[in-house]
Formats: structure tokens, C-alpha cells, sequence
């Protein structure tokens, strides 16, 4: 594994982003961010009245998280992300300030999701969007250099999982 690489854990809501964001950088010793705190209050708001996101919604959103990879990067640090990154689109807006960034898509099907948003709490996310995030996700393309990884593994098995796939 690349010294400053840094990761971005994916998927659609539900799927052990940041629970896997968080053990993977606890792993490789390096920051985590979820990128849910970096949402500006508006899109929260609106999010938690089961309204979802437009792309212009998510513009500033992917800015801010583009920013968190590219200081990274240029600090020579890796770090990992969590963050839906549910489109080709917002994967590239991603990579502009840090190329080097690699996906890990975390794979779930309808029925894992739904049993899992039905058991979480204190999340701002409805069960209710869960339709539109499945709506709009394009899976990584094998020119992405992702890992994708089945969500329903242990979290401590994904990890070893992307540490190995990584090449650390």
C-alpha cells in the first residue's frame, strides 16, 4: 500500500461505511472522516424529512470531502473516508485533488439494507431513502481500481480484506 494513498469506503446507506471507514483507519493508524459531518446543514435538514439530495445538493458536499483527500495528499498522509460516492460522477470529483485515492465499494443487496436501516438509530437518514439511493447507484467500474467487498462480511473481516486487496 501506497504511503499516501488514501481510501473512501462506498455504498448506499446501510452498508457499514463508516463502522469499516473507522476500523480500517484505526487499522493503518491514519485519520477517518465520515463525510455525513461534512454535509452542509440544509442537506441534513432535509435528508432527515425523508427528502432526498438533487446533485446540486451534493455539489458543495463532494467539494468538501474533495478538500479533506487533497490536504491529505499533499501532507503525504493517507487517511480514510466514508462517504455513499453512489455515482461514476461524484467518485471522479472525488479523485480530482487525489488520483491516487482508492474505492471500496461495500456491495449490499435490498434486503440487508432495509434490515439494517430498520435497527439503526439516531441517524438522520430514513429507512425511506433507501429506494433512492439503490435508484441512483452506478457500482465502480473495473477502470476505478475499487474493491468491492461483500457488506454482509464481519467489519473486521472486510478490513483485513481491504488491507490485503491493497497491498499492505
Amino acid at each position: 500500500m501506497n504511503g499516501g494513498e488514501s481510501f473512501v469506503v462506498m455504498g448506499v446507506a446501510g452498508s457499514g461505511k463508516s463502522t469499516v471507514a473507522a476500523a480500517l483507519a484505526a487499522r493503518l493508524g491514519c485519520p477517518f472522516v465520515d463525510a455525513d459531518a461534512l454535509h452542509p446543514l440544509q442537506n441534513i435538514e432535509k435528508m432527515r424529512s425523508g427528502v432526498a439530495l438533487t446533485e446540486a445538493d451534493r455539489a458543495p458536499w463532494f467539494v468538501a470531502i474533495a478538500r479533506v483527500l487533497a490536504g491529505w495528499r499533499t501532507a503525504g498522509t493517507p487517511g480514510v473516508i466514508a462517504c455513499s460516492a453512489l455515482r461514476r460522477a461524484h467518485r471522479d470529483a472525488l479523485r480530482a485533488g487525489a488520483a491516487d485515492v482508492r474505492f471500496v465499494y461495500l456491495r449490499a443487496g435490498r434486503d440487508l439494507i432495509a434490515a439494517r436501516l430498520t435497527q439503526r438509530r439516531g441517524h438522520f437518514m430514513p429507512a425511506s431513502l433507501s429506494d433512492s439511493q439503490f435508484e441512483i447507484l452506478e457500482e465502480p467500474g473495473e477502470d476505478e481500481r475499487a474493491i468491492s467487498i461483500d457488506a454482509a462480511l464481519a467489519p473486521g473481516v472486510i478490513v483485513e480484506n481491504i488491507v490485503s486487496l491493497s497491498g499492505g
